[in-house]
């Protein structure tokens, strides 16, 4: 599937709506980035008449979907399929790797309302573990700019 097929994001994103004013008014990136992405949620739902338990499923499953169009256009863009050719470019490459974060960013939130706090928290986390495996002490803000966590032994896992 090409990422003009996607069924993951509509042809377009509407321009009005609850999302649309903060972004032009200058509301962080994050915040915009989490208010399109409770926007496809909605448009989701609304275009959808299964059971909620089966959307939920279905919208991680998406995932392995998407995660096989990056290596399709991984193979492409390194012309390891003999028949294909050079079919894709690193410029797909990055296209269908933003289609997974946008997917996974979808199902999280269609598993829970505090998809941004779940999200925050896990990457703090992911952060301070990469910092004290090298070595260095965790930055006093977090990647999501909030104070870092007090260290907590029973965190690693």
């Amino acid at each position: 599937m090409s990422h003009a097929d996607s069924d993951v994001v509509p042809d377009a994103v509407p321009d009005s709506g609850p999302g649309a004013e903060s972004r032009t008014d200058g509301a962080s990136a994050e915040t915009a980035v989490w208010e399109v992405v409770d926007e496809l949620v909605r448009w989701l739902d609304r275009e959808n008449a299964l059971p909620p338990e089966q959307v939920r499923l279905l919208r991680i499953l998406k995932l392995s979907e998407e995660a096989g169009e990056v290596a399709q256009a991984v193979i492409g863009a390194t012309g390891q399929n003999p028949r294909k050719g050079h079919s894709h470019t690193w410029d797909d490459v990055q296209s269908e790797l933003c289609d997974v974060i946008v997917t996974a960013m979808v199902a999280l939130r269609t598993l829970t309302p505090d998809a941004r706090r779940v999200f925050d928290g896990h990457l703090d986390r992911v952060a301070e573990r990469a910092a004290s495996s090298t070595g260095r002490s965790a930055p006093a803000t977090s990647p999501t700019g909030r104070p870092a966590p007090a260290e907590d032994p029973s965190a690693s896992r």
